[in-house]
C-alpha cells in the first residue's frame, strides 16, 4: 500500500497485532485520550478473535493481513501506509505503556533518530529472555562500540523518511527491531534509549521458546554481518591461525615436520578472512543505497 499524503510534523502510531483484541480494548481508548489528533494504524495480522471489530470500534485505521505474515512484515506495512514524519511503534498485547510515549518524542526532539524504550531488568518475561537480551545487548554493543540498552525492545519512535530507507532489509519475523537498530548505527544515525518499566502481557504469547530457540541464536550471527562483518569473522580467523602456527611450531620441533593439520588450520584460518573481507564489502554496497 502506497503511503498516505505526508502530514509534515505529525505522528502515527503503528501497532502490529495478531489476535491481540483482548489487550486493544484497553490500549486504544488510552492512546486515544492522550493523543486524540494523532493517527494511530492497528496492522490486523491475520487474526481470528475480534482483533479487527476492537479496532473499528474505537475508530483507528486497521489495515487487515489476509493471512499472518508475521511482526515485522506488520511493521512495514504500518510504516508504508502512515502519513505522519514521526513513528511511534508499539507492541498490541498491552505491555507498553502509553504514558511513556511523550518521554521517547521528547529525546527524540534533541536531535536523535529513532529513540527506544529499554526495558528494565524487572519489566523482562523470565530468567531464560532475561539471558537472552543481556547476551543480545552485550554483542552488538561491542560490535559498534557503543552501549545499547535494549535490542529487541519494539516500542520505539522514528523519524519516517530514516526508518523506510532500510524496509527492504527488514525481516517480516520477530527480528525486526534487531535489524533496524544495527542499520541505523551501520548508517551512521542517533540512536538513544530511554528506561521504561513494560506491563505483563495480556493473552498469551506467540513466541515458542523451543520453535524460537535457533531463530534467537541466529540473531547473534545477525547483528555481526548486519553491522561489520570482518569484525565479528576476524576473531575466528586469528583462532585457527594462531592453533594452526602453534601446532606447526609443536611438529616442528617433535618431529621436525609440516603437518596436514596445521596446513588445514592455516587455510581455514585465510578462508574465514576472506569471507569476512566478502561480507564486508556486500554490507557497504547494501547501506550504500541510502546516499543515492
Amino acid at each position: 500500500m502506497p503511503p498516505l499524503k505526508k502530514n509534515p510534523g505529525a505522528i502515527s502510531i503503528v501497532i502490529p497485532a495478531k489476535n491481540e483484541g483482548q489487550s486493544l480494548d484497553a490500549l486504544l481508548p488510552k492512546i486515544r485520550r492522550g493523543y486524540p489528533d494523532t493517527e494511530i494504524i492497528v496492522v490486523n495480522d491475520g487474526s481470528t478473535d475480534n482483533t479487527l471489530e476492537i479496532c473499528r470500534a474505537h475508530g483507528v485505521t486497521v489495515i487487515n493481513h489476509p493471512y499472518s505474515m508475521g511482526n515485522g512484515a506488520a511493521v512495514k506495512t504500518g510504516a508504508r501506509a502512515a502519513s505522519g514524519e514521526i513513528l511511534m511503534f508499539m507492541d498490541a498485547d498491552g505491555q507498553h505503556d502509553p504514558d511513556n510515549i511523550a518521554s521517547l518524542l521528547e529525546m527524540l526532539a534533541q536531535g536523535y533518530d529513532m529513540v527506544v524504550g529499554s526495558r528494565r531488568t524487572q519489566s523482562q518475561a523470565g530468567i531464560g529472555r532475561m539471558s537472552a537480551n543481556y547476551v543480545y545487548n552485550a554483542f552488538a554493543s561491542w560490535i559498534v562500540n557503543r552501549t545499547i540498552a535494549d535490542l529487541t525492545s519494539g516500542f520505539r519512535v522514528v523519524r519516517a523518511e530514516k526508518f523506510r530507507e532500510f524496509l527492504h532489509l527488514l525481516p517480516n519475523g520477530f527480528s525486526y527491531p534487531t535489524t533496524i537498530t544495527m542499520s541505523f548505527f551501520r548508517a551512521g544515525y542517533a540512536v538513544g534509549y530511554v528506561p521504561i518499566t513494560a506491563n505483563k502481557r495480556l493473552g498469551k504469547s506467540h513466541i515458542n521458546p523451543l520453535r524460537d530457540g535457533l531463530r534467537f541464536f541466529l540473531i547473534i550471527f545477525k547483528i555481526g554481518t548486519l553491522y561489520s562483518p570482518l569484525k565479528m569473522f576476524l576473531p575466528f580467523s586469528l583462532l585457527f591461525f594462531f592453533t594452526g602456527l602453534s601446532y606447526y611450531a609443536y611438529t616442528f620441533t617433535t618431529e621436525n615436520r609440516f603437518t596436514n593439520m596445521s596446513a588445514l588450520l592455516l587455510s581455514v584460518s585465510v578462508l574465514i578472512f576472506l569471507i569476512g573481507l566478502v561480507s564486508e564489502q556486500i554490507t557497504m554496497l547494501l547501506y550504500s543505497r541510502r546516499s543515492e
